[in-house]
C-alpha cells in the first residue's frame, strides 16, 4: 500500500457496489457538492458501528452543506444492506471486497495488519479537502468532517477553489 493521501491531491476514481446492488462511481459522489468517504474496517463492530450511526446523526448537517457521505469496508454488499438496516443507515454504503478503493486512497493499516479507518472530505472538482486517520477510535471523524465541509463550502461560496 502506497502512503496516504493528503490535503490539496487529487482524490483516485473508483467504481463501487452500494448496499442494494448498485454500482456507483467516486466522480457521481463529488460532482455536485463536497463528499465524505471514510473508510472503515468491518461491518457490526463496536467502534465501526458508533462512527457509522455518528455519520448517521449528522447527516442532516452534512445534507444541508449538499455533502454526500459514503462509508466503505470490505464487506459484502449484502452485509452493508443488513448493517444499514439493523441500524437506520440512510447514506450510501459501499463494498470494497478487494480494498481497491482503500489502496488507492492509501488507507493506513491499524498495527500494521488489520484495515484501517480513515476519513476524507473531496470538493466538487475532486480535490481532497480533509484527511482523518484515527486507527482505533471512531471519535473526530464526524465532527473534523462536518467542519471542513463547511470550509469547503464556505470557500466555493466565496469563489475560491483553495479552501483554508
Amino acid at each position: 500500500m502506497g502512503k496516504s493521501l493528503e490535503v490539496g491531491e487529487t482524490a483516485p476514481e473508483f467504481r463501487l457496489q452500494d448496499g442494494g446492488g448498485q454500482w456507483v462511481s467516486s466522480p457521481d459522489l463529488w460532482r455536485s457538492g463536497p463528499a465524505v468517504i471514510f473508510f472503515y474496517p468491518r461491518d457490526d463492530t463496536t467502534i465501526c458501528t458508533a462512527e457509522a450511526c455518528a455519520f448517521q446523526g449528522s447527516l442532516s448537517g452534512f445534507e444541508e452543506l449538499g455533502a454526500t457521505v459514503v462509508g466503505v469496508s470490505a464487506d459484502s454488499v449484502a452485509s452493508h444492506e443488513a448493517f444499514a438496516g439493523r441500524h437506520g443507515l440512510t447514506y450510501t454504503l459501499l463494498s470494497d471486497p478487494e480494498n481497491e478503493a482503500r489502496r488507492a486512497f492509501g488507507v493506513p493499516k491499524t498495527l500494521g495488519i488489520l484495515a484501517g479507518r480513515s476519513t476524507y472530505v473531496v470538493d466538487s472538482q475532486g480535490v481532497i479537502r480533509h484527511a482523518h486517520h484515527a486507527q482505533i477510535s471512531a471519535s473526530g471523524h464526524v465532527e473534523e468532517a462536518l467542519a471542513a465541509v463547511r470550509r469547503v463550502v464556505s470557500a466555493q461560496g466565496t469563489g475560491s477553489t483553495n479552501p483554508p
